[in-house]
């Protein structure tokens, strides 16, 4: 296993690859660091003590840099709104955007150029409501509540996003795996420490506890290691649809008569429906958050629309990762799309005829599987917080499942880019087969 892992440093363009990527993080962990100016960021932390709740959730995810109220303290998170945006204009909702999904990599990055344009107007709007909205919860927060104190406050937090945006890009092209779930992945990583310390004062209060608290520790790290390996066995988890493709003549020549196969996976979406499902449920509690105890609106939200309770939040929770699971597996593989293209080719599904036959057979598989999925990341993601609501932890370890869901699925995603590149060079991997 090390001898394969030394590997991975003889390829001169894997080794550059993942040096580059290692020196982004390091830069994303050091302006997690840098303060926005005109604030106090220690006002926040005292809020954010008091009053456990969504912020807490946000702070996990960008790993601290919310607290510090850095440069980068929205994090990718307009980024990924957008995005979910941008992928449902184009499911015919807007025809220049269907159209530009068609259109293969031109289109691609025409949509990706209008990403980013709209992430830098969400970000605008979103750095303009954290800005007011702390100076009115947080008094003291903003050092100087004028217009132009408050300007440069947005436009610094809206910087950030889009350095942080422009990171994810670069380390996607020129790294190693996806560059925005890569930066989710550090953020998370790098709130263990204060997640362990907020354990261990909760369960090792004085020398009674020791023993409990060591019994308490052990069991969360076995219920730790029976996700990991759950998520490992399902992402790993492929149905191979049989494919043969007919004979034919060419000139002199015989093509085709061979037989393969498409592998579809049990979760062919990944932990995107996660990420998406966080992001638009947190989005209404930010807000809200800005008026608590002004509004009955805004208390009905902050109470209701919470998935770390047992309500309409979880239930939301659940179906935003069951619909965005069966949204963002259905784009990336289109029965249709596949049928017309194994009828052209020459290949059919033993038993099924080609053209819709096989698409109406493929759609039906990819279902099943697709339902399978789902309700594994909804089971993975709110199995934590019923675990750790018993054993009584604050509501900031509460991410807990959600964030090893993520870690998991962008480190096996990870390992298999680099497991390809290896292959790809004639190297033998580090997973086994």
């Amino acid at each position: 296993m090390l001898r394969n892992l030394g590997n991975i440093f003889k390829v001169e363009d894997l080794r550059r690859r993942i040096i580059f990527t290692l020196l982004m993080l390091v830069v994303f962990r050091i302006a997690a660091h840098v303060p926005v100016p005109n604030t106090n960021a220690d006002i926040l932390r005292a809020m954010m003590q008091q009053t456990e709740g969504v912020f807490n959730l946000i702070n996990a995810f960008s790993g601290g840099a919310f607290s510090n109220f850095s440069i980068v303290a929205m994090g990718i998170m307009p980024y990924i709104t957008a995005s979910i945006i941008v992928q449902l204009l184009t499911m015919d909702v807007i025809p220049a955007f269907a159209r530009w999904a068609k259109e293969g990599e031109v289109g691609r990055r025409k949509l990706a150029q209008f990403t980013r344009y709209f992430t830098i107007g969400l970000a605008i709007i979103q750095s303009i409501g954290l800005s007011i909205g702390f100076s009115r919860t947080a008094p003291g927060f903003v050092v100087n509540e004028t217009f132009w104190g408050f300007a440069l406050i947005s436009l610094t937090l809206t910087a950030g996003t889009a350095f942080l945006m422009w990171i994810g890009e670069q380390i996607t092209d020129q790294g190693i795996g996806n560059g925005i779930s890569i930066l989710i992945f550090a953020g998370i990583i790098s709130a263990i420490p204060s997640t362990s310390t907020q354990i261990y004062a909760t369960w090792f209060k004085d020398d009674s506890q020791i023993f409990l608290g060591i019994l308490k520790v052990a069991i969360l790290l076995l219920v730790v290691l029976a996700i990991i390996i759950a998520v490992i066995y399902v992402q790993q988890g492929v149905r191979k649809i049989p494919v043969q493709y007919a004979k034919r003549v060419v000139g002199r020549k015989m093509y085709g008569g061979q037989s393969t196969h498409i592998p579809f996976k049990v979760n062919a979406a990944g932990v995107i429906p996660v990420i998406f499902a966080l992001s638009l449920l947190l989005f209404p509690r930010t807000i809200a958050n800005f008026w608590a105890g002004k509004s009955a609106i805004a208390d009905w939200i902050i109470t209701n629309i919470d998935y770390t309770t047992f309500g309409l939040g979880m239930v939301m929770y659940v179906v935003l990762i069951i619909g965005f699971t069966y949204f963002y597996t259905f784009v990336q593989l289109n029965p249709v799309q596949l049928a017309d293209q194994m009828k052209k080719n020459g290949g059919f599904v033993p038993g099924i005829r080609p053209g819709k036959h096989t698409a109406t057979y493929l759609t039906r598989v990819l279902n099943r599987l697709t339902l399978t999925g789902a309700l594994f990341l909804a089971a993975i993601s709110i199995f934590p917080v019923f675990l750790i609501s018993f054993s009584g932890l604050p509501q900031a370890v509460q991410i807990g499942g959600t964030s090893l869901l993520i870690v998991v699925g962008v480190a096996l995603e990870t390992m298999k880019t680099i497991e390809s590149q290896l292959i790809k060079r004639h190297y033998k991997g580090f997973m086994n087969k």
